[in-house]
């Protein structure tokens, strides 16, 4: 059978951004060499990742991208990269000899399925850790280093990236960028595709510069010990991807209220369509607060925050007794309610932090909400349907679907009154084209099914090896894994860890991951017969 889709084309683009994966491996390299630390994870991952990518470019020295070609040529290369970067893990935790490294606790990293797990966490941005232990005992700051640069390399996009630096990518490079770009599509900024991702990438990293900046300064002006350089860096790394790793083992419970409140607004810039930055610079700034998205993305968030904050702080937000499970002790829920309950400063931070962290899907945790009561989890499991802006770097359903469906809904309620009525759905002054509209009721449904199926098999493989997740907590397991949000509840809760799944359900959830940074869609239609045959 001779196939439609010219897979050499696409494995050689592969091996292309593969190739180039070298260089910002070199940054984790720097940071070993300057604690002093060892280099091997990287000396080896670098020169590995130049012969595979140079290999796999050999293919086809002249690739011709179409639509079949670039959804498939996005795919693997999100495979890919997850696999080579879980191999500085996997080094790390079996490569390195005692006469090289510190000895140090054994690295849950060592487990391949583990080391592949963390990898695609980190490069889609999801958040979701197996580490067993996180500080710098257990891992050297180079490799935690590398963790946090995978959530910043898959924030904006590898292959958004590649097309901004590459002029081989540049003909075809819209395509590569609908397939790969979070959300309904892409505005088209400039004439010239490279020039819109690199001025999306601009913005990425004028914000990570800015974010990374102000928390030092914190640390400058004694406001918070706790934020060195390192750390300032590590999160701003982390923050504009909406990522949230941490090296730190309390995320951000470990700095400071002002340290908090000043990540706050970089998650919610995250979760902004990066083309509306691009507008307020060149001369447009209105049209940022004109947009619809907008408005209701903010507009959700401040709803949200205001009713977490009336619970958390009259008291009904935090659980009147420890859980059986032992997921967290009585006397830091005494100590964490102590503070919020009765105070508004507290209350409305905490707030404010976990719905703009969940919405925007950033997974960071100023506090561990496993101690809040059952309607506080029930509102941040309801959060992570929501996502970000389309074009920005948040992950889940997203906003502007869910106003096209509310939208789509009352004009069919309306319609139904008055059958002569035409009412077409409009979206920022425009009428959306109805096949849009069944496009986003296609992906809302095949999204919450395969939520759905996801709960049930997690459900399922926790009983069949004996763990006592309760529902709450294997839907929250699949849903943050599916929307790359990170944290879920109970032994996956914000100051714990996936690593008690079986190997199955990890490997599951990769999957999961996978196809929630690609948005389903270009996923599944690998699936279908049609895209293959001729």
């Amino acid at each position: 059978m001779k196939l439609r889709v010219d897979y050499r084309a696409s494995l050689s683009l592969v091996g292309s951004i593969l190739k180039y994966l070298a260089v910002p491996l070199c940054f984790p390299l720097l940071v070993a060499l300057y604690y002093g630390e060892t280099v091997v994870p990287f000396a080896v991952t670098i020169p590995l990742t130049v012969v595979l990518g140079a290999g796999l470019e050999r293919l086809d020295p002249d690739p011709d991208i179409r639509a079949r070609e670039g959804f498939l040529m996005v795919g693997l290369t999100w495979l890919t990269v997850a696999v080579v970067g879980a191999v500085p893990y996997l080094i790390e935790a079996h490569g390195i000899p005692p006469a090289v490294a510190p000895v140090r606790p054994a690295s849950t990293l060592g487990n391949p399925a583990n080391a592949l797990f963390e990898s695609m966490s980190g490069f889609t941005t999801t958040g979701a850790t197996v580490l067993g232990e996180i500080s710098f005992d257990a891992h050297t700051r180079g490799i935690m280093m590398w963790r946090q640069l995978t959530q910043w390399l898959g924030g904006m996009g590898i292959v958004v990236l590649a097309v901004a630096i590459l002029p081989e990518l540049s003909v075809g490079g819209a395509q590569l960028m609908d397939a790969e770009a979070p959300g309904p599509g892409i505005e088209k900024l400039t004439p010239r595709i490279a020039e819109t991702a690199r001025a999306l990438w601009g913005a990425y990293l004028g914000f990570t510069v800015l974010e990374a900046a102000l928390l030092y300064g914190l640390f400058l002006l004694g406001i918070d010990p706790n934020m060195t350089l390192y750390n300032a860096v590590a999160h701003a790394l982390t923050t504009m991807p909406t990522g949230g790793f941490s090296p730190e083992a309390r995320s951000i419970e470990a700095f400071s209220a002002a340290a908090q409140w000043i990540i706050i607004p970089f998650m919610i810039a995250a979760g902004v369509n990066f083309a509306l930055f691009w507008h307020a610079l060149t001369g447009d700034p209105r049209r940022v607060f004109e947009d619809t998205e907008f408005r209701s993305y903010i507009g959700v968030m401040a709803a949200l925050t205001a009713l977490l904050s009336a619970l958390l702080f009259t008291g009904a937000g935090f659980t009147a007794s420890v859980p059986a499970d032992g997921t967290f002790d009585a006397a830091y829920l005494g100590e964490v309610s102590g503070i919020i309950v009765g105070q508004v400063e507290p209350a409305l931070r905490h707030a404010a932090f976990q719905v703009v962290a969940i919405v925007t899907t950033t997974g960071y945790a100023s506090i561990d909400f496993n101690a809040w009561s059952t309607p506080a989890k029930y509102l941040l499991l309801f959060a992570m349907f929501i996502g970000g802006s389309a074009g920005s770097t948040g992950g889940s359903i997203k906003v502007v679907r869910w106003y096209v469906i509310i939208k789509s809904v009352r004009r069919e309620l309306y319609t139904t009154a008055h059958p002569e009525a035409v009412r077409p759905v409009r979206l920022a002054g425009r009428a959306l084209d109805e096949r849009a509209i069944r496009g986003i009721y296609a992906f809302t449904l095949l999204y919450l099914v395969i939520f759905f199926v996801a709960t049930g098999l997690l459900f399922l493989d926790g009983v069949r090896h004996g763990q006592t997740l309760t529902l709450l907590e294997t839907m929250a397991a699949a849903a943050s894994t599916l929307g790359n949000v990170g944290p879920g509840f109970g032994v996956a809760g914000p100051m714990g860890s996936y690593l008690g799944f079986s190997n199955a359900a990890k490997l599951f959830m990769i999957g999961l991951m996978w196809i929630g940074r690609l948005e389903i869609l270009p996923v599944l239609v690998f699936l279908t017969p049609e895209y293959w045959r001729r």
